[in-house]
């Protein structure tokens, strides 16, 4: 009976050893979103939160950082996504995708006046930036904020908010890659 026993305890202990390393794959992937873009990179002072679906600054956050996550914030909750919306004013009852971002770039002190998606392609300089980076092409536009998206596809609520991974973009190579310049 004693072997029985132990026989049985080693076959638990297999399974649940063979289970975990048939998780760690779909967890890596998972985290991509399955879109072949790298992860966002790692800010030095580290990456914000998610807490009641806002952002929460990392505490070394450079100030422009924590405003435009202020910012974003401030859009994030109760308003909703409407075509061309957060273009004719700052304060709008609803944005679009490009609106959402030039809000967020402006509370930073990074844009003067809103852009639209094909305009964000330009802005900036070419290339990530480990704080602010914009994903832009001629219909779509979101951004990366200390390594969490603000975008206003899939995202919860049906308008601008944030998500830790980089969503479900099938084509990253269709965007454009900018950083503060």
């Amino acid at each position: 009976m004693m072997v029985t026993m132990r026989s049985r305890l080693q076959h638990t202990v297999l399974v649940a050893m063979l289970g975990l390393l048939t998780l760690a794959p779909a967890g890596a992937l998972a985290g991509s979103g399955g879109t072949g873009l790298p992860p966002p990179p790692t800010p030095r002072g580290g990456h914000a939160k998610l807490v009641n679906g806002l952002a929460v600054a990392p505490r070394r956050a450079p100030a422009r950082v924590v405003r435009a996550i202020d910012a974003a914030n401030h859009i994030a909750k109760g308003h909703p996504y409407c075509l061309g919306g957060g273009h004719g004013d700052w304060k709008s009852s609803c944005y679009d995708c490009s609106g959402a971002v030039s809000y967020a770039l402006h509370g930073a002190g990074l844009l003067d006046y809103p852009l639209d998606s094909t305009g964000l392609g330009r802005w900036g300089k070419r290339g990530e930036d480990r704080w602010i980076t914009v994903y832009a092409n001629r219909g779509h536009a979101f951004m990366v904020i200390a390594g969490l998206r603000f975008d206003t596809a899939d995202t919860l609520g049906g308008g601008p908010g944030w998500a830790a991974d980089m969503g479900s973009y099938e084509d990253p190579s269709k965007f454009r890659i900018r950083r503060p310049a």
